[in-house]
């Protein structure tokens, strides 16, 4: 989320016409810390914390602090930027790939056959199919090792693991609170 505040205005550049309340598809509500706001541009949505609306007319600026998130937010602030200049905006610097989401699916539901007892072999089946389990060498076969693997990514994501998706890639999980 990005905190948006009025700005000094700058004679160097022109500022962006932003009416929070009359945006197409905005969604803006006023809550006990400030306002939220969730603003559809170029394609994505933007999410904003605002501690008083702005009046119609006046210089936006975004307040990036000098923490462990700033890389985020700076990429937050510069798609943000990007979508008000009506420029291509890339995905979001946490959007998960389609076969990191497809794989945390498959450890989500391996880890609910694991909890209702299942077999690693019952599990193999359901998520790939029976007909790719072999009748015989199973304790070798690839299958049963990635889905050793799924049960054991699903543990760790049920067990709190989940919230590392939420943090960057490279980030060290011991500093993380």
């Amino acid at each position: 989320m990005l905190v948006v505040r009025t700005a000094i205005r700058s004679i160097a550049s022109k500022p962006y016409e932003l009416d929070f309340a009359d945006l197409a598809g905005s969604k803006l509500r006023e809550a006990p810390d400030g306002w939220h706001a969730i603003l559809p541009l170029g394609g994505a949505k933007h999410r904003l914390w605002l501690e008083e609306l702005p009046s119609s007319g006046s210089s936006l600026a975004v307040e990036l602090p000098f923490d462990r998130n700033f890389d985020l937010r700076l990429q937050a602030a510069h798609r943000f930027w990007l979508a008000l200049e009506q420029r291509p905006v890339r995905p979001p610097p946490l959007a998960q790939s389609i076969g990191g989401r497809h794989r945390h699916i498959l450890a989500l539901r391996a880890v609910d056959g694991w909890l209702e007892g299942n077999s690693y072999r019952k599990i193999a089946q359901r998520l790939f199919g029976k007909s790719r389990i072999p009748d015989r060498g199973w304790k070798t076969h690839d299958l049963r090792s990635r889905t050793i693997r799924l049960v054991q990514l699903g543990l760790r994501l049920m067990r709190g693991g989940y919230r590392d998706l939420l943090r960057h890639k490279g980030e060290d999980k011991d500093d993380a609170s």
